[in-house]
């Protein structure tokens, strides 16, 4: 992509357009921050700094206005080099407000000319063809199915089959004014293996009727899950090919964890046996239907391959059952530095190669009956079934290929292991393996292949610092990323900080009864309180002792959903009564409680997150491997960035007020302590004597 520069005409349009915009929002505040952020979105998409490598990472605090900011900039200079701007948020609250708030607000309010769309995987669409095609009690497909059908379930399918051909319903999922039942909908639902666009009955069909307005949209809304799917499959499969596309990525700070959880895979070992006893009906199937020789070597490929995969899975399975492991409470066994038992690593080479043939005889099998329902050969209605369950069987063997290529990935010293565990519960035994470090995965799939990128949140830096988040990210210094740090325009000093006086530790056997009284005292009455809890047994324990003095005062999470909880808290600040929220780590961040829903925040223990995943314990473990030490490059890194979110809550704008109060003494205890302190907003310390 040529070097751009920003032309005067486009600064001026950009100016311009943040003149129409902020002179329709009530109440709007001119800030610096706001500005510079727009102009450096702005000059990094445009190849100003580096035309190769267009990337910028940007924290801007509470208050900054990013999603403006973002559209704003990126928008005119997309549209300038016919490019897409894709938005991607890690949650749907922040989704919905892009695309029922910001988006329309830009397009009635600024001079841009564009078009916009939420996209959506394609589990979210129903098939055409398959809706009105539906027949109930097709046993052929029943298999497929793990819910029975129940009374009822036909007047469903009718009503949402006549909604459609009324143009009433547009096929899509969420659009639909109830819930549609699980059972109903996987007999409807899109898939990539049957509803392809190549097939006259389906180029109708509401995923591709979608796809295509993605195609057409100038801006393109998704979540980063949706955005790694795509990108996993190449990119350009859901979305546009990634360098025909400027990404924002909101929320950003989430992304190495969602990509990580992406990237993992697990078998149980007992129902992968019972299914692939199974894949013989698909030769039965194919060749009721496909009358042609060419089926008959990869139907015996498949089936001798199937076999060979469930005998080593036997294997597998004996090799545990008579090597009892020292099993966690949570019925887990994590093997150290990723490295599985060397008894069993023939039986996963073997498992490797054998899935490899089954996925490649099952595709032949695809291939021939897609060729002959193309060629008129064979009716539709005969090959959708079939094509709807070898998708299945396809995907399930994706899965088993992507855990024996992670548990045999070969080590070094230079990169981090798999993290591998084995899980054994009632349903037997588990194998599960994830990536520990996804940096060198985000590369090769995003930031090499993008036309540019910007990435921002409130929370991209721990302990004043962009190192922890570029080590996650797999971005670097020197690798002409840039990085931008902007703070909150809120009046952080005159918010009182009040570290308690504590005399014990929350390490100590006396912490929990000191907790409780404390926490009893500082409620203040009249107003909104939120207490933050580092865990739900520690949050259940207070409230216990402490709901006979609150009575309805007290809301627990977990007790009621999280949306039903802060509408009676809210409730109860409007009527000016005491409303006290307990929550944990989950509230910390992302809850909304302006003016007064909140101005009493108690935060209880630092939140330290004890590594008791196996993919937390084996990142610690290599970092020890390798001379380093966990706690100062892994937990204090993140209980940073939390306490930053925890403390966040109280203040959402500019006339927000009240206090937050800190039970944990270890922040002024302990050497580690004033780290976390200085990292946090300025706000006015003061230390209980």
């Amino acid at each position: 992509m040529p070097i751009f520069m920003l032309s005067d005409s486009l600064k001026k349009q950009i100016r311009d357009n943040y003149e129409l915009i902020t002179q329709a929002l009530p109440q709007f505040k001119a800030r610096k921050a706001q500005n510079y952020l727009v102009a450096e979105i702005a000059k990094v998409l445009a190849g100003n700094y580096d035309k190769h490598r267009r990337i910028l990472v940007a924290e801007a605090g509470t208050g900054i206005g990013k999603s403006l900011a973002y559209i704003l900039a990126g928008l005119p200079v997309a549209l300038r080099l016919n490019k897409k701007l894709i938005i991607s948020t890690a949650t749907v609250t922040l989704q919905e407000q892009l695309i029922s708030k910001e988006l329309p607000f830009f397009l009635q309010h600024s001079d841009y000319k564009f078009t916009f769309t939420l996209a959506k995987g394609r589990q979210r669409y129903c098939c055409e063809h398959k809706l009105l095609n539906q027949q109930p009690n097709n046993d052929q497909q029943a298999f497929l199915f793990t819910e029975k059908p129940q009374a009822g379930d036909a007047d469903i399918l009718t009503d949402l089959r006549n909604a459609y051909l009324d143009g009433k319903w547009n096929g899509d999922q969420d659009s639909w004014p109830k819930p549609i039942p699980r059972r109903i909908w996987q007999q409807i639902v899109s898939d990539k293996h049957s509803c392809k666009k190549a097939l006259a009955n389906h180029r109708q069909c509401p995923f591709h009727r979608a796809r295509d307005n993605i195609n057409k949209a100038d801006v393109i809304v998704v979540n980063h899950a949706l955005l790694l799917a795509d990108l996993e499959l190449g990119g350009g499969i859901i979305l546009p090919e990634p360098d025909t596309c400027f990404y924002v990525l909101d929320e950003a700070h989430h992304l190495p964890k969602i990509s990580r959880d992406f990237s993992s895979a697990t078998v149980n070992i007992k129902t992968s046996q019972e299914w692939l006893k199974k894949i013989k009906q698909v030769s039965t199937n194919i060749n009721r239907v496909v009358h042609r020789q060419t089926t008959i070597t990869p139907g015996i490929n498949m089936l001798e391959s199937a076999n060979e995969i469930v005998n080593d899975l036997k294997s597998i399975e004996l090799y545990f059952r008579h090597n009892p492991l020292n099993y966690n409470k949570s019925h887990q066994y994590r093997f150290p530095m990723g490295e599985v038992p060397d008894t069993i690593v023939n039986a996963l080479i073997s498992l490797k190669e054998e899935t490899k043939k089954c996925l490649s005889a099952i595709n032949k099998l695809v291939n021939i009956t897609s060729e002959e329902l193309k060629d008129g050969n064979i009716k539709l209605s005969d090959a959708e079934p079939i094509l709807i369950e070898t998708g299945v069987y396809i995907q399930r063997l994706e899965n088993l290929a992507a855990l024996w290529k992670m548990l045999l990935k070969e080590r070094s010293s230079q990169q981090a292991p798999i993290a591998a565990w084995v899980n054994n519960e009632n349903d037997g035994i588990t194998l599960c393996a994830s990536p520990i470090e996804v940096g060198g995965l985000l590369e090769y799939m995003l930031w090499s292949q993008a036309a540019g990128t910007i990435l921002c949140s409130a929370t991209l830096t721990s302990l004043n610092s962009f190192d922890y988040f570029m080590r996650q990210a797999g971005l670097r210094n020197d690798d002409g990323t840039q990085y931008l740090r902007l703070k909150s325009p809120f009046n952080y000093p005159s918010i009182p900080l009040n570290v308690a006086k504590m005399k014990h530790e929350p390490t100590e056997p006396g912490f929990d009864n000191e907790l409780i009284d404390n926490i009893a005292q500082r409620i203040q009455s009249k107003t909104g309180n939120l207490v933050l809890f580092a865990s739900y047994w520690q949050m259940n324990l207070v409230a216990d002792k402490l709901r006979s003095k609150f009575s309805k005062a007290l809301l627990v999470q977990g007790e009621n959903s999280r949306s039903k909880m802060i509408a009676t808290h809210k409730k109860m600040c409007d009527k000016g009564e005491t409303s006290i929220l307990f929550g944990t780590g989950s509230l910390a961040e992302g809850l909304d409680l302006p003016g007064h829903y909140l101005t009493n925040l108690i935060i209880t223990k630092l939140p330290f997150a004890v590594p008791d995943s196996p993919v937390e314990e084996a990142h610690a473990e290599w970092i020890t491997s390798k001379g380093g030490n966990p706690f100062m490059q892994i937990t204090i890194p993140e209980a940073s960035k939390k306490l930053i979110q925890s403390c966040g809550r109280l203040v959402r704008k500019e006339t927000d007020g009240g206090q937050i109060t800190l039970l944990d003494k270890r922040v002024i205890s302990k050497r580690y302590g004033k780290s976390l302190i200085d990292a946090l907003p300025p706000f006015a310390l003061h230390i209980e004597k």
